[in-house]
């Protein structure tokens, strides 16, 4: 009998995980949308005011991405529930590993630059 108050118990309760995360991860897309489309109507970005605006909303859908992607890792990690696994230790630091992170931070900069540029000849 307690078996299957347990087994009924765990079910409700992955049914109301499972449910809080959809819920999230729908309001998350839902704000990324219309904070998307606020952005879009704010038109060219001089202008008294726009440049904050656009920056806070973009920073706000970078954090709602982010925030997406840890509820997708935390839901893979550990579902269903015990089913757990540790990520292998990471390696040593190398000159290899150094250049690649320089690599991908001076192309992040260039991409950032190329998109500001952009932005201020479309404006």
């Amino acid at each position: 009998m307690t078996d299957d108050l347990a087994s009924s118990e765990l079910a409700r309760v992955r049914s109301r995980v499972l449910s809080l995360t959809f819920a999230a991860t729908a309001l998350m897309l839902l704000g990324i949308a219309i904070l998307g489309l606020y952005v879009y109507r704010l038109g060219p970005i001089v202008g008294p005011g726009v440049e904050e605006s656009f920056g806070f909303a973009v920073s706000m859908m970078f954090l709602m991405g982010a925030m997406l992607i840890h509820l997708v890792d935390r839901a893979y990690r550990s579902w269903p529930f015990g089913r757990r696994y540790r990520p292998s230790a990471p390696g040593p630091v190398t000159d290899a590993g150094l250049v690649v992170a320089l690599e991908v931070l001076v192309l992040v900069a260039a991409g950032g630059a190329i998109a500001y540029l952009v932005a201020l000849m479309v404006s």
